[in-house]
């Protein structure tokens, strides 16, 4: 990841309500949510989600697929992955130590149990 995609898409998640959302996509795994029930469980009004949805998705950390009458929102693994890898690319500086903590809370994931 460059470092404009990687300012771009931390710009996108620097905003309470956008983190939420994102947070919550992340929590639904690959089956997504659909846009109302977003809604609904953060207490947001339409035109605010539809708003942090669109930012979301032009930093290509969300996608979107309609499922009949509902538009589904899911998170971009991917994206997520290449801005975290980005993140830690220089960590450590040859002193693995300092990295410990947070490579211990990678292989304690949720993420990784789901693979598993």
């Amino acid at each position: 990841m460059e470092s404009k995609a990687a300012v771009f898409s931390l710009s996108a998640l620097a905003h309470e309500g956008r983190l939420a959302v994102y947070r919550m996509l992340i929590q639904a795994g690959r089956d997504g949510m659909a846009a109302g029930e977003i809604a609904r469980r953060l207490g947001s009004p339409p035109n605010t989600l539809s708003s942090n949805l669109n930012i979301l998705s032009h930093a290509g950390l969300v996608d979107s697929r309609r499922d009949g009458r509902s538009i589904i929102y899911t998170a971009r693994y991917e994206t997520m992955t290449r801005l975290l890898a980005f993140l830690m690319e220089d960590c450590c500086d040859g002193s693995p130590e300092i990295c410990a903590p947070l490579t211990d809370r990678v292989a304690r994931s949720q993420c990784l149990a789901d693979v598993a």
